[in-house]
């Protein structure tokens, strides 16, 4: 049986072209013999905020069972990771096309395409999202742990945890400013999500109608933060839907990891009379040598 000690990772980052940018995620094509354990000492040896797991092909080249993992615990779904691991596909097979990952949060059908210049892209559609109100306790002790005064928020962004695979605490800043400091109490933050059972907060910032910019602490994956989040993307996707802050047909331009040096670009697409997101961005296989690199 195979073990973590001789598992091939590949590293991909997600929403860039360029390996510096974006996020990044290890990507296990066979991981049909490691356990639970297995794969989250995996995680923890690559350090990034997640690596995404093949554990089964459900049909050849096609369809496939996939978990995640954060480098401290498994994580329901992953967008990034996603966008990594279908990228990583793409190349292995030497073609695009469609796939199908079946995650514990649902199924996921994710298109790959290619472009002139051979630059990969990948476009995933989330599980049906929802949102849900936020108790006022829970909004103050957020920002109590961010050090974020309420006067800093934004009023037309109301708080809510929004759902598209994982749950994210949805909070606006009202400058770009406020969500460039981002200094906070790692384990009052950590505290408070494991009690909601958030995966990251996202805060956002609205530069115009359609482009916002992002950022995504993460201390319950053991990471300050997330560089590029694909499914903290489609949740606030369909929670600026639901809130009528965007057309119910839009495509939305997020860009994260601007302040962490890691910049990343997410497109987001609602389509009218359709529940589910769709977020894409480009994907890019890390060298090894920058994979030898401090982890993120």
């Amino acid at each position: 049986m195979k073990s973590f000690t001789d598992t091939e990772v590949l590293r991909y980052t997600a929403f860039s072209t360029d390996p510096e940018g974006g996020n990044p995620a290890g990507v296990v094509l066979d991981a049909a013999g490691l356990d639970d354990a297995d794969m989250l000492a995996v995680a923890a040896e690559v350090g990034y905020s997640e690596t995404a797991f093949l554990t089964r092909e459900l049909e050849p080249g096609r369809a496939f069972t996939v978990r995640y993992f954060s480098p401290q615990a498994e994580v329901p779904f992953c967008g990034h990771a996603t966008v990594a691991t279908a990228v990583a596909l793409a190349e292995h097979h030497g073609r695009p096309g469609d796939l199908v990952f079946e995650t514990r949060a649902g199924t996921v059908p994710v298109t790959v395409t290619t472009s002139a210049d051979g630059t990969y892209r990948a476009t995933l559609t989330s599980v049906e999202p929802h949102t849900e109100d936020v108790a006022g306790a829970d909004v103050a002790e957020a920002l109590a742990a961010l050090a974020w005064p309420a006067a800093d928020l934004d009023p037309a962004f109301p708080p809510r945890v929004a759902y598209a695979g994982a749950r994210h605490l949805v909070l606006a800043a009202a400058t770009r400013e406020r969500l460039a400091k981002l200094s906070y109490d790692f384990e009052r933050l950590a505290a408070l999500m494991r009690r909601m059972d958030l995966t990251t907060v996202q805060l956002v910032w609205r530069e115009d109608a359609t482009t916002f910019h992002v950022r995504d602490p993460f201390p319950v994956g053991g990471v300050v933060e997330d560089p590029a989040t694909g499914a903290a993307a489609a949740a606030f996707g369909a929670y600026a839907r639901e809130c009528g802050l965007v057309p119910e047909e839009s495509v939305l331009t997020l860009h994260q990891g601007d302040d962490m040096g890691r910049p990343g670009v997410l497109t987001v697409e609602l389509r009218a009379g359709e529940g589910r997101i769709r977020v894409g961005g480009a994907g890019a296989r890390i060298p090894e040598q920058a994979a030898d690199g401090p982890n993120v």
